[in-house]
């Protein structure tokens, strides 16, 4: 076998562990989506906020409450719940950029607000819930 096969080899191989992310995240959400809006629901319902946030990472995390943990399930991301107050209060959200998030937040009852930490950062992405 030549060096240059090898390295061939090598790069369809890391085409395919290169897979975004995001791809087994929205299977996750779209797995798990129910249990999260009965969350979001009861978030809401219980007066702590008109604004729920979900936490999709793939490491250790100290923000928000476990709702679905990866290796309990066997899946590829853990859940946290948290609210756009604890984003401000320990400043995720700067406070001068509070208005802006609640101006793009999307209808809670219709899709999920998810903070996705991934190692080069991290990003909302409002994500439809099944109808």
């Amino acid at each position: 076998m030549q060096p240059e096969e090898l390295l061939n080899e090598g790069n369809d191989n890391s085409k395919k562990a290169a897979e975004s992310p995001l791809l087994s995240l929205e299977r996750d959400l779209k797995i798990f989506g129910e249990s999260i809006h009965e969350v979001a629901i009861e978030i809401m319902m219980e007066g702590l906020s008109s604004y729920p946030i979900f936490i999709a990472h793939q490491h250790e995390l100290k923000l928000g409450e476990v709702i679905l943990d990866r290796n309990d399930l066997n899946s590829e991301w853990s859940i946290h719940a948290s609210t756009l107050e604890e984003f401000e209060e320990r400043g995720v959200i700067k406070p001068e950029l509070k208005d802006r998030f609640i101006n793009s937040y999307k209808n809670p009852n219709d899709y999920m607000c998810v903070f996705v930490v991934v190692p080069e950062g991290a990003n909302f992405v409002y994500f439809p819930y099944k109808k």
